[in-house]
């Protein structure tokens, strides 16, 4: 199954990139412990390794993709996580694209986007 998440953040692309890869803002909302680079071939780490994977491309401040796994969940193969910015106004459409996301799992996926990653990182943004 595929997820599309769409948010309007009140702050420039740049600022939202630095939100999705800056380990210090990652903690900032709530994504920490996190260890990322922004390159092509990195590994990833979130909420201290309960969410991991690999950066398959980075075009700052454009878009990032990101091959997921998690700690507690037995996938076949990784869904896939890949973020667009786009300057809207004063601020950025960022738009989530989530694909590979298993059925079973896609309802609680969803509202995790919401609650704890998405959410979160706008409202740091926009204080």
């Amino acid at each position: 199954m595929d997820l599309t998440k769409s948010y309007f953040i009140g702050a420039p692309p740049e600022a939202v990139w630095r939100a999705l890869t800056d380990p210090a803002l990652i903690d900032a909302w709530g994504g920490g412990p996190a260890a990322i680079r922004a390159e092509p071939g990195a590994a990833f780490t979130f909420w201290g390794g309960d969410i991991y994977g690999t950066v398959t491309a980075a075009e700052p401040p454009v878009r990032l993709v990101q091959e997921w796994w998690g700690d507690d969940v037995e996938w076949d193969e990784a869904s896939v996580a890949a973020f667009s910015l786009v300057p809207e106004g004063e601020g950025t459409r960022l738009t989530l694209e989530h694909t590979n996301v298993p059925d079973d799992e896609a309802e609680e996926l969803d509202a995790g986007w919401d609650d704890y990653y998405l959410g979160p990182l706008k409202e740091l943004l926009e204080r």
